[in-house]
């Protein structure tokens, strides 16, 4: 077949991208709602699972089980992360989302620990190792696949969704939260009210892993199952692949996505969740306040994702990366500390919404300047293992940070600690190259009997 017969990888056109991005998507948004879900409602679900006696310890047991997940998150991203390399990014996309499933499932019609004692906590815990796998794998199979489907010139705004369907996700369970807690009496919610999210979960993730099935499989994917049967065949020299050819061939790739995930995820989670236990710890705005000015400032900053990844594919990743280090660097200590003093909401308001316009310029490219720095074979591992070890770190540990310096009085610290980490980011963002506008992956389709390589090529 001539060349120039051979439609474009990555150009199925408008409406095929969008249908496949949107099925990408919505499984992300599923899985962290069902993520943010056990944090919003282990408070009334604690002393279901637990021995009764002391609330404190109740509490203290489904924060441990909720690490538990957190820490699995590195394993997920290792193995969906191999999976999705070898297999595929639509099974692997549909292989996490099941196993979220799976798990809001198990939590959400697990008998209590007076029915079946011990097996109850357990049950949670085989639930949130499930969930904790699937989190940690999704974000390098996503990643991959967004990036890969997108055409050329649009890869950072298509891109920048993943960001979106996390916030929505985070919005989606505060939403559920909201109107459970007015419909609801305290003694309704402790006693079942609290399964009803999971149960939303575990049937909106069934609908999505449908769905899933259904999505075209990255064309620069099937190019590589090409090379790969080629190379079977003798026809195209073997290659080495897994953790072994990322850690040989690309360390500097790899030790830039960790400093880019390093200063990205402390900011995200600082500005995202922990900004609202300071805003009613130490500025002392009552909580219900302090919601209403966390759902409206996520819900702009959710806004902001695809505008942000759109500016990033006119002026380039570096400049916008560039602009979220440096600023956060110059104004987290002194947004921080205005925060920390005002009672205003408003205030509040536009202090938290300016924060999160300077961590968009992280969240809307953590996807594709992540994706480009790696040829197909390696994508979704060289993303996920890296992203997930620091989320699972650095992620995890910015809130107990925070809180053990505000306890140890010197809470003024931890906005230094933020500073540092974006510090981080900046000297990461040196290692990365701009893609060229016209790279291999915008280069006709290599025939199945003869593919054409390529090492050093972006999103190859």
């Amino acid at each position: 077949m001539p060349q120039s017969s051979t439609p474009p990888p990555s150009a199925p056109g408008r409406s095929g991208v969008t249908a496949n991005v949107v099925r990408g998507c919505l499984g992300n948004l599923v899985e962290w709602y069902d993520w943010f879900a056990y944090a919003t409602f282990s408070i009334y679900f604690a002393s279901v699972f637990f021995p009764e006696g002391n609330q404190t310890a109740q509490l203290l047991s489904t924060a441990v089980v909720f690490a538990v997940g957190f820490f699995m998150r590195p394993l997920g991203g290792w193995l969906l992360g191999a999976y999705a390399d070898r297999f595929g990014r639509r099974r692997a996309l549909t292989l996490s989302v099941t196993l979220m499933s799976a798990g809001s499932l198990t939590i959400a019609f697990a008998p209590g620990h007076d029915v079946i004692g011990l097996w109850a906590p357990a049950l949670l815990v085989l639930a949130r190792l499930a969930q904790g796998l699937s989190v940690g794998g999704e974000f390098g199979s996503s990643a991959s696949y967004l990036s890969e489907v997108a055409p050329a010139g649009r890869r950072g705004f298509y891109s920048s969704f993943q960001y979106v369907s996390i916030v929505l996700g985070q919005l989606a369970a505060l939403l559920v939260a909201i109107v459970l807690q007015n419909l609801l009496t305290e003694d309704q919610l402790h006693g079942w009210g609290w399964r009803v999210p999971f149960v939303i979960g575990a049937i909106a993730g069934l609908v999505v892993m449908y769905l899933r099935r259904s999505m075209e499989e990255s064309t620069h994917f099937e190019q590589e199952q090409a090379r790969t049967a080629a190379e079977r065949a003798g026809a195209a020299p073997a290659e080495r692949k897994g953790l072994i050819a990322l850690f040989a061939e690309y360390p500097r790739q790899l030790l830039a996505v960790f400093g880019l995930a390093i200063g990205g995820t402390v900011a995200f989670y600082t500005y995202t969740t922990y900004l609202q236990k300071y805003l009613v710890n130490t500025a002392g705005i009552p909580k219900a306040t302090v919601t209403l000015i966390g759902f409206a400032a996520l819900f702009v900053y959710m806004l902001m994702q695809p505008a942000v990844g759109a500016l990033s594919d006119r002026v380039g990743r570096r400049p916008v990366m560039f602009a979220f280090s440096g600023g956060c660097m110059l104004l987290t200590v002194p947004l921080m500390t205005l925060l920390g003093r005002t009672s205003s909401p408003w205030i509040a308001f536009l202090l938290m919404t300016v924060a999160l316009t300077f961590v968009t310029g992280y969240s809307a490219l953590a996807a594709i300047i992540k994706a480009e720095m790696f040829p197909t074979k390696v994508r979704a591992l060289g993303v996920g293992l890296p992203h997930a070890l620091v989320t699972a770190t650095f992620g995890g540990l910015t809130e107990p940070v925070a809180l053990a310096l505000k306890d140890a009085g010197r809470e003024n610290l931890f906005f230094w600690y933020v500073t540092g980490c974006v510090g981080l980011t900046f000297l990461a963002t040196l290692l990365v190259k701009e893609p060229s506008r016209t790279s291999h992956l915008d280069a006709p389709a290599a025939p199945a009997a003869a593919p054409a390589p390529s090492k050093t090529a972006p999103l190859a």
